[in-house]
C-alpha cells in the first residue's frame, strides 16, 4: 500500500512544466518530499505559503521550483532571504543545479566579504537574489539595490532570522516590496513573532505543517551525559575514540569555546576544523568545503552552522554546550539522520542544567536518556595560549592573519592610516567616543593620564576620589596594585 502511494506522488503530478520536469528527472529528482508535495501546487498558483518543517526536508526545492517557474511565466525578480552566509551559498547552489539549464541567473548578497562583486552581479539584473538581511538592507540604504522588480519573496528559516535580531530589516524589506507580490515563509517553529509577521504581510496564506513544531528527527538516537565543566574535554576524547570512524559535528555555545575545542582536538591528532563568527568568510567556506569532502572528520561550530550546514554524511552530533534556546537543540541534532540515514546526538549537561534539559524534553515531547559516564582518560597538558601557524594550517585557516581581525580597516599599520582613522583608533571602536572627544584610555578604572592629571580649574587634586568604576583612587593611582 505504501509503495502504491509513493508511485502516485511524483513531481509530474504537481503542475510543473514539462521542460522543467525533464531537468528535474535528469538531476535525479523524481519523488517529492512531503513538504515539496504539499507546497509546490499552491505556490505555483501564486498563493502565499507558510511552511513549518524540520531542517533537511527539502524546503529549498519546495520554494525554488515555484519561484523559477512563476518568474519564467510572469517575469520580474525573485528574492530569497536567509539568516546565514552558509545557507545563502547552499540555496544558490540548489538554484544553480536546477535553474541553470533554463538560463536562470542568480546573485548572492552576503556580509563578511567585499560588496564590489555583489554590486556587479546585481547590475546584471539576475532572476533570483539570495541574500542575508543585513547586507541587503545596507545595499538598499546606499541606493545600489531597489526592490521594485521583486514579485516573489521567500523567507527561509524565518524563526532563526528573528532570533538573531533581523526583524527590523525583514519588516523594511517587506514594506518596500510592491503590494502585488507572492510571499513564502518557512520556519521550523512558529512563535508569536512569526505569526504576527505572517498576519501583517501575507494574504490568507496556505499553512502547511509537515511535523509539529519542535519535532526532532525520528531516526536520531539521543543521549545525555551529566558532566562537570572541567571534565568535558576528557569525555569528548573518550567519545571520539569510541566513534573513531564517524563524521562528527560538535557544537559550542561560544566562538572562543569552539576555537579552544578545535585546537585541543588537533592536539589529539584528530582532523578538525572550526566555523564561527571570528572567522573570515573565506576561512568559513574553506572549513565547510574540507568538512564536506572528508579532509576533516570533525567540525566544531557555533549555532551559526546549525541551519547552514547541509552535509549528508554526518553521523554524530555532540552538544559540547547546550544551546541558549531549546529550539536550537532541534536544529543542531537535525544535522544528522538526514535523507533517511541513522544518526546519533550526544549532549554534555552540567549538574545545574536540569531545568534546561526539561525545556528541551517538553519541546521535543521525549525523555532524554541519561547515561553513566564511561571511564575518562587522564587530563592532558594545557596547550599554550597562542596557536602556532602549523596548528592553524592543520585547521584549514592558513597562516595567522596580522592585526586583530582580517578584513578590518583598523588592521592597517598606524603610519598607513588616514588621520581620521588614526584618531578613531586612539579613541577606541565606539564612534560616539570619537565624536564627543571622550577618551576611554584616560578614564579607564578611574585613572587619568599623567599629562592631564590635575590640570582642571580647581588645581591639582589632593586625597582620594572615586573614578567611574566606583573604586577609590589616590592621585590617579589605585591603592590595590595590579
Amino acid at each position: 500500500m505504501k509503495k502504491k502511494n509513493e508511485d502516485r506522488c511524483k513531481f509530474s503530478d504537481l503542475g510543473i512544466a514539462e521542460k522543467f520536469l525533464d531537468i528535474l528527472t535528469e538531476k535525479g529528482f523524481t519523488i517529492p518530499t512531503p513538504i515539496q508535495h504539499q507546497i509546490i501546487p499552491g505556490a505555483l498558483d501564486g498563493k502565499d505559503v507558510v511552511g513549518i518543517a524540520q531542517t533537511g526536508t527539502g524546503k529549498t526545492l519546495a520554494f525554488g521550483i515555484p519561484m523559477i517557474q512563476n518568474l519564467a511565466k510572469n517575469k520580474g525578480q525573485g528574492l530569497v532571504i536567509v539568516p546565514t552566509r552558509e545557507l545563502a551559498l547552499q540555496v544558490a547552489e540548489a538554484f544553480q543545479k536546477v535553474g541553470k539549464p533554463l538560463g536562470v541567473r542568480s546573485a548572492v548578497v552576503i556580509g563578511g566579504i567585499s560588496q564590489h562583486g555583489q554590486v556587479k552581479a546585481l547590475k546584471k539584473n539576475p532572476h533570483v537574489v539570495i541574500a542575508t538581511p543585513g547586507r541587503l538592507v545596507d545595499l538598499m540604504d546606499q541606493g545600489i539595490y531597489k526592490l521594485d522588480r521583486v514579485k516573489i519573496i521567500t523567507l527561509d528559516e524565518a524563526d532563526r532570522m528573528l532570533d538573531v535580531g533581523f526583524l527590523p530589516q525583514i519588516k523594511k524589506i517587506l514594506q518596500t516590496i510592491q503590494k502585488e507580490r507572492q510571499v513564502m515563509l518557512f520556519s521550523a517553529t512558529m512563535p508569536k513573532s512569526i505569526s504576527k509577521l505572517a498576519a501583517e504581510f501575507m494574504k490568507i496564506p496556505l499553512r502547511i505543517e509537515i511535523a509539529p513544531q519542535g519535532t526532532s528527527a525520528e531516526n536520531v538516537e539521543q543521549e545525555v551525559f551529566v558532566i562537570r565543566k572541567n571534565d568535558k574535554m576528557r569525555l569528548l576524547e573518550s567519545i571520539l575514540e569510541q566513534y573513531s570512524e564517524d563524521t562528527t559535528l560538535i557544537f559550542s555555545r561560544t566562538k572562543h569555546g569552539a576555537k579552544r575545542i578545535a585546537r585541543n582536538l588537533r592536539a589529539m591528532d584528530h582532523t578538525a576544523t572550526e566555523i564561527h563568527g571570528n572567522r573570515t568568510q573565506a576561512q568559513r567556506q574553506k572549513a565547510l568545503y574540507g568538512f564536506t569532502n572528508g579532509q576533516f572528520r570533525i567540525m566544531v561550530a557555533t549555532d551559526i552552522a546549525a541551519r547552514g550546514i547541509d552535509v549528508q554524511n554526518i553521523s554524530l552530533v555532540i552538544n559540547y554546550d547546550l544551546p541558549d534556546n531549546s529550539e536550537d537543540y532541534v536544529h543542531r541534532i537535525g544535522r544528522t539522520g538526514r535523507a533517511g540515514r541513522y544518526g546519533k546526538a550526544i549532549s554534555f549537561v552540567a549538574p545545574t542544567q536540569s531545568a534546561d534539559v526539561k525545556k528541551i524534553e517538553r519541546l521535543i515531547r521525549k525523555t532524554l536518556p541519561v547515561l553513566a559516564l564511561p571511564k575518562l582518560p587522564g587530563a592532558r597538558t594545557k596547550l599554550p595560549r597562542r596557536e602556532t601557524d602549523a596548528e592553524r594550517r592543520a585547521g584549514g585557516s592558513g597562516p595567522r592573519q596580522r592585526g586583530r581581525r582580517s578584513g578590518n580597516r583598523n588592521n592597517r599599520t598606524h603610519k598607513h592610516m588616514k588621520p581620521q582613522d588614526k584618531k578613531a583608533q586612539e579613541y577606541g571602536s565606539n564612534i560616539s567616543n570619537f565624536i564627543t572627544g571622550y577618551d576611554p584610555a584616560k578614564h579607564q578604572g578611574g585613572r587619568m593620564s599623567k599629562k592631564k592629571r590635575g590640570s582642571g580649574p580647581r588645581g591639582p587634586r589632593k586625597g582620594g576620589t572615586r573614578g567611574i568604576t566606583g573604586r577609590k583612587t589616590h592621585g590617579g593611582q589605585r591603592r590595590s596594585g595590579r
